[in-house]
């Protein structure tokens, strides 16, 4: 039994070897990237829930 996904074309197959895109977004480890990779990352996130957040209740109470 074989567990990797085959591609589906050759176009894909090429992507895949040439440019190194993954088959899938599963096998993309995001708990592998540097650690300040990570935390800008939980920054920017933050901020723009935040920011979202901010605009919907400043509209509310307008």
């Amino acid at each position: 039994m074989d567990k990797e996904p085959k591609p589906f074309n050759d176009v894909i197959e090429h992507l895949e070897k040439i440019e190194g895109f993954p088959i899938s977004p599963a096998k993309v480890k995001l708990k592998s990237l540097p650690k300040p990779i990570r935390v800008f990352g939980y920054i920017v996130i933050a901020f723009f829930s935040i920011s979202f957040l901010l605009i919907i209740i400043l509209n509310i109470l307008n």
